[in-house]
């Protein structure tokens, strides 16, 4: 699976991007041998992928979006019956409103829900299971022409994004005195995004707070064209989609008090790309998860089909105890939070699996 930018720069009023996938079709050969072995079915009972039917509406997170599309279309081609997936875009914080209005079976987030959302889910009788699925590490890009900035502090970063610095810090060497008196034009996500939140909460002390005066977007291959097409650019969205358009954009190293290090795989998932290291969700409603099509469509997901689809599209899976721990939690319906709408490491979702045994 591979996704594509778009084929202009950036365009204002750009609508949430649906992606409709009819999963309907493709005969799959049994085999056996090396073959992942899928969960029991449990109280379902075990009628088999090919008998499945159903329709799954999912929204949410533009950074999760490349995961879930890949695994609906790979459990498309297992099904094999009208099972009608939908997956739209509007940001993880406009997914929470569609899902908690019961718009939706399954969100995407590049966060944890918030406590106002868990109680408007409440408050219209909506249950959810939380699934921590990938790891991310938000990535912070120039324009490939710069050829004077390799790293950047975190207070650098702060010096550029915070509140206070909106119409005033507007050139490079307002941010550093070495680099060039040339403008500085930032580019990011929406404030109806995850990743948004969780870059002003790292970076700025608070969700939310940021300066306002920058291109932003929800869809992050608007994103890739503007810091492509500006070389006097700077912004950051997730890891996935830099890697797709390696060659079109140029990644900074972050240094977090131990030094610059840059984002790759390795320093995701082992923790020292920090502190923009962060896990990624899915939630679904505990109405949805009892119908059989949802069900099998999350233990495809968080079973080792969807590790692997994880990794296709950029990202970094969690360890095998981790998906043992959320496999249980799907498994007992176990609903609610356990982050508490804080945005942990991702090193730390072990630890708070753990403890919520």
């Amino acid at each position: 699976m591979r996704f594509s930018p778009l084929p202009g720069g950036p365009t204002p009023g750009f609508a949430p991007l649906l992606v409709v996938i009819g999963l309907l079709g493709l005969a799959l050969t049994a085999c056996g041998g090396g073959e992942p072995t899928r969960p029991a079915a449990g109280s379902d009972g075990d009628i088999g992928l090919a008998g499945l039917r159903g329709k799954i509406a999912i929204d949410g997170s533009s950074t999760v979006f490349p995961i879930t599309e890949a695994v609906a279309e790979e459990f498309g081609i297992l099904t094999r019956r009208n099972v009608r997936i939908t997956v739209g875009v509007s940001g993880t914080g406009g997914g929470f409103q569609k899902f908690c209005n019961g718009e939706t079976d399954i969100t995407d987030a590049s966060r944890p829900i918030k406590a106002s959302e868990a109680a408007r889910c409440a408050k219209r009788g909506i249950e959810f299971v939380e699934i921590p699925m990938a790891i991310d590490g938000l990535t912070v890009m120039v324009n490939p022409e710069n050829d004077f900035v390799s790293c950047v502090t975190v207070a650098e970063l702060h010096r550029i994004w915070g509140v206070e610095a909106e119409d005033k810090i507007v050139r490079w060497n307002q941010v550093r005195p070495e680099w060039p008196d040339q403008p500085l034009r930032l580019y990011g996500p929406g404030v109806a995004s995850g990743t948004f939140d969780y870059f002003t909460a790292t970076i700025n002390g608070q969700a939310q707070s940021s300066r306002g005066d920058f291109t932003s977007s929800e869809d992050d291959n608007v994103l890739v064209h503007g810091i492509y097409g500006d070389k006097n650019s700077l912004g950051y969205f997730g890891y996935a989609y830099f890697r797709e358009n390696r060659e079109r954009l140029k990644p900074l190293q972050i240094d977090g008090g131990e030094g610059c290090v840059g984002p790759t795989e390795e320093t995701i998932n082992g923790g020292s790309y920090s502190p923009l290291s962060r896990p990624l969700f899915i939630y679904v409603s505990s109405a949805a998860l009892r119908e059989s099509h949802v069900k099998e469509f999350i233990r495809f997901y968080i079973g080792p089909e969807g590790w692997a689809l994880v990794s296709e599209v950029g990202y970094i899976p969690f360890p095998d105890q981790v998906y043992q721990m959320v496999s249980r939690r799907v498994e007992g319906g176990a609903t609610g939070s356990i982050f508490g709408g804080i945005n942990p490491q991702s090193g730390s979702v072990e630890q708070v699996l753990t403890a919520n045994q």
